[in-house]
């Protein structure tokens, strides 16, 4: 079965996290591709759990399993909490190393993507995938709103999705972003 670079680079990642017995899950554009609108994306992200204190332990293993992408990766990931990696291809894979309560609840509500022949790749959740895009509020990310918004519908609980988005966005100061969301939401499930 051939998947393609970008789900093939994606599936060795979540293998070499499993080697190394790591719970992650695929966030960003690839799993817009599960729950919205298929887009082009050029990389993987990719979410890993991590207590506080174990960040290089963490990402001495995962530099062990997976090519790093630059050169003093570790360091740059103590730094940044990113791990710069790439598949054997080239394809860039970004780790977020995670650890915040949020980021502990993604990891609890993310499930397998069946791609078929017995393949699953683990993605975080359209309500997730919705804070998280909503929360960078880019143009792209509003898009990628509309698109699972439109995809999944009346399926979604955006209930979950609000109440894990406030509290971001009062961090962050940035309430406009709710209304944005909620702009969005009425464009597409309330006509």
């Amino acid at each position: 079965m051939t998947l393609g670079p970008l789900l093939e680079a994606a599936l060795g990642a979540q293998a070499a996290c499993k080697s190394a017995d790591i719970r992650c899950c695929v966030i960003g554009g690839l799993a817009v591709q599960r729950w919205g609108e298929p887009r082009y994306t050029a990389d993987v992200d990719l979410s890993v759990l991590v207590e506080s204190g174990q960040e290089l332990r963490i990402a001495q293993a995962l530099l062990a399993r997976l090519q790093p992408r630059i050169a003093d990766a570790v360091t740059f990931a103590l730094r940044s909490r990113i791990v710069l990696a790439q598949s054997p291809g080239g394809i860039g894979v970004d780790i977020a190393l995670a650890g915040l309560p949020y980021e502990v609840r993604v990891m609890e509500r993310s499930s397998d993507w069946d791609l078929g022949a017995n393949v699953f790749l683990r993605t975080c959740s359209a309500e997730d995938l919705l804070v998280m895009k909503a929360f960078a509020g880019r143009d792209k990310d509003w898009a990628d709103v509309t698109s699972i918004l439109e995809r999944q519908g009346r399926h979604l609980d955006l209930d979950l999705v609000r109440r894990e988005l406030a509290p971001l966005l009062a961090a962050k100061e940035a309430p406009g972003l709710a209304d944005e969301f909620e702009r969005r939401i009425a464009r597409t499930l309330d006509h």
